[in-house]
């Protein structure tokens, strides 16, 4: 192990900024800490005299960061340059091959690839660190791989969308719509200009997808997960929720069951008093249900650019010391096929909003076809003012169903049947409820 650990970094924008400016504040506990000095020697990005925060003066550059990846100067190699393909994925591969540790904070790289650089990372006895990839400064990673090395785990979810939580808690607070809140969050920098990847959820089940592979051991299989965004909830679904004891979260859940294990992205509704309800703005969380602990919760930011550099660094730290874990917790030739469960019988029940014109047997028709599969109704009520008043007849009125126990199948194929007799015009709005 040579003295000094030189490190080189692709992709210099607030992120990689953050980690050299970390780097450099925390040198002395670092070295420390680690038994060796790290220092960024290199570094890559597409504009060389653009601005940066961070002094990066003595540092080589590369215009190619598969060039910086291969190059001598450096032993570790940071990419955070983003996407599944292209430069990012070419980068960490020539790392690897060339017998390199790489830290990455590229969700949909690992997503896309993950389990073939890991393996790549093992062939060559270098470490592969995705840490940042999941919840930013949450140490989720090294949680599920090492702190609850000794748990079987059941279940894992949580909020892990900043942008998604952020839109959410403000409809709630504030009253806004959903459009209000979506443009907010574009001004302050939380959503993109194209926000379909946040708010359509495909964001957290790339994340979801590697806690699924940390937490039970198989084959990341993004494509494997049901999901469903938020752009679809409305003031009248948070409003009902809060009247009902409940905030909606966009969650993302993996759990083992009978039948394989069970990866779903979607609109939630947790009860108010769960911690997880309490996780406002733009913060994420993740909860562990394991047989050794039973419910572990970890909140903090999910993003930014110093709540990233925080777990990028402590990938290096980890690697500065020596430290080779399998980056999926086993050997990457040792992670099981991924068998796909479906959508289980859902303990919490459902919320179902529908808009139903306010004439005689509509509502019998509706709960005729929710019994003839078996669906129990918990409760029928309407929202939004009282049946007839002020209204044309015939108008369509705003009506609540909240469902015990029953299946996803058996709810879509009842609403299916409602929308075929004409007792609805619109789509139904179904959100999942929670209950622990």
């Amino acid at each position: 192990m040579s003295e000094t650990l030189r490190v080189g970094i692709a992709g210099v924008g607030t992120v990689g900024a953050a980690v050299a400016r970390l780097l450099a504040r925390q040198s002395e506990a670092l070295a420390s800490r680690t038994g060796r000095k790290i220092i960024v020697t290199a570094f890559s990005a597409r504009d060389p005299g653009k601005e940066r925060d961070a002094d990066l003066s003595g540092c080589q550059f590369f215009t190619d960061p598969s060039a910086l990846a291969a190059s001598p100067a450096i032993d570790l190699f940071v990419e955070l340059i983003g996407g599944a393909e292209g430069p990012a994925r070419a980068s960490v591969e020539t790392a690897l091959t060339h017998g390199k540790s790489v830290v990455t904070a590229n969700k949909a790289l690992l997503a896309a690839h993950g389990v073939e650089l890991a393996a790549l990372a093992e062939q060559k006895h270098a470490a592969l660190a995705f840490e940042a990839s999941v919840a930013g400064g949450i140490p989720i990673v090294k949680t599920l791989r090492e702190g609850l090395a000794g748990n079987s785990i059941r279940r894992v979810y949580g909020i892990l969308n900043g942008t998604c939580n952020y839109i959410l808690s403000r409809m709630e607070r504030e009253g806004l719509s959903f459009e209000q809140c979506l443009s907010e969050a574009q001004k302050l920098g939380y959503a993109e200009a194209d926000p379909t990847f946040d708010i359509g959820g495909f964001d957290t089940a790339h994340k979801l997808s590697i806690l699924a592979s940390l937490a039970f051991g198989v084959k990341i299989e993004p494509d494997a997960i049901d999901i469903e965004g938020i752009e679809r909830v409305t003031l009248a679904d948070i409003e009902a929720a809060a009247e009902l004891g409940f905030r909606i979260k966009l969650l993302g859940v993996a759990q083992r069951t009978a039948d394989g294990v069970e990866q779903r992205v979607h609109p939630t509704m947790v009860r108010k008093s769960t911690p997880i309800a309490e996780v406002m703005g733009v913060l994420n969380a993740v909860t562990i249900d394991a047989d050794a602990v039973n419910e572990l919760t970890l909140v903090g930011p999910g993003a930014g650019g110093d709540a990233t550099a925080s777990a990028v660094v402590a990938d290096i730290a980890d690697i500065a010391r020596g430290v080779r874990s399998a980056p999926f917790g086993v050997p990457a030739e040792g992670l099981l096929e991924l068998v796909r469960a479906p959508m289980r019988r859902h303990e919490g029940g459902y919320y179902i909003r529908l808009s139903v014109p306010d004439v005689p047997g509509a509502f019998a028709g509706i709960a005729t076809r929710m019994a003839e599969r078996g669906i129990s109704l918990e409760s029928i009520m309407q929202h939004g003012g009282k049946r007839g008043a002020g209204r044309e007849d015939g108008a369509p009125v705003g009506v609540i169903l909240i469902t015990h126990a029953t299946s996803e199948h058996l709810v879509r194929e009842a609403l299916e049947a409602i929308h075929r007799d004409g007792a609805v015009k619109t789509p139904a709005q179904v959100i999942r409820i929670e209950r622990e």
